[in-house]
């Protein structure tokens, strides 16, 4: 993703300056868009030097009190477009996530999690291309009188693609459904069973 995402020299539009059109209507599309029950979205202060224009929203996913992902998605849009973009919009995306256990130690997690991109992207409709990215495994253990559990595990994903089009809900759509995923939480309109107690427990 590094590659494909300008990080200095960019001149920034004056602040009264009318938005192109095209990331006017990308724009948009996504304030009208509606994601799972489960992820808060809300609007946040974009990064200043990636894009000529830029949008970002902040994504928590809510389970009960806890919190297990939470993720941003940048909108970018240069009228010139770039070579790596293949285009004049790019997406964003990063994703942070506590892992269970079971997870945590699937030696093809970071290929899994690539996967949980491209597949929501899929059923999302969501056409793209130019995509890339990485998926990072973290492991941690805690010492002394720090709170929390002593081990923990953590799955970041950081994404970026180019959407085809203006409209870019499904893409929201789809960055929403993976932060559910690596959450832990069942597809919509999927109610997880309880775990069964095992013999002789109680």
């Amino acid at each position: 993703m590094g590659a494909s995402v300008p990080e200095r020299g960019v001149p920034r539009p004056r602040a009264r300056t009318l938005a192109p059109a095209e990331f006017a209507a990308a724009v948009r599309s996504l304030t009208a868009t509606r994601v799972r029950g489960e992820v808060r979205v809300e609007e946040v202060r974009p990064p200043q030097r990636l894009a000529p224009w830029t949008h970002a929203l902040a994504l928590t996913v809510a389970a009960g009190d806890d919190e297990p992902a939470t993720g941003r998605l940048v909108l970018l849009h240069d009228p010139a477009g770039y070579e790596a973009w293949e285009g004049t919009l790019r997406l964003v995306g990063y994703v942070s996530a506590e892992l269970d256990a079971e997870m945590a130690g699937d030696p093809l997690l970071p290929e899994v999690g690539w996967s949980w991109l491209l597949d929501a992207l899929d059923a999302a409709g969501a056409e793209h291309r130019a995509a890339g990215g990485t998926v990072t495994q973290t492991s941690s253990t805690r010492f002394g009188d720090l709170a929390g559990p002593r081990r923990t595990s953590d799955l970041e994903l950081r994404a970026s693609w180019t959407p085809v089009g203006q409209d870019v809900s499904a893409h929201l759509r789809a960055f929403a459904d993976v932060l559910c995923t690596t959450a832990g939480l069942p597809p919509p309109g999927v109610t997880a069973l309880p775990t069964r107690p095992s013999p002789g427990s109680g």
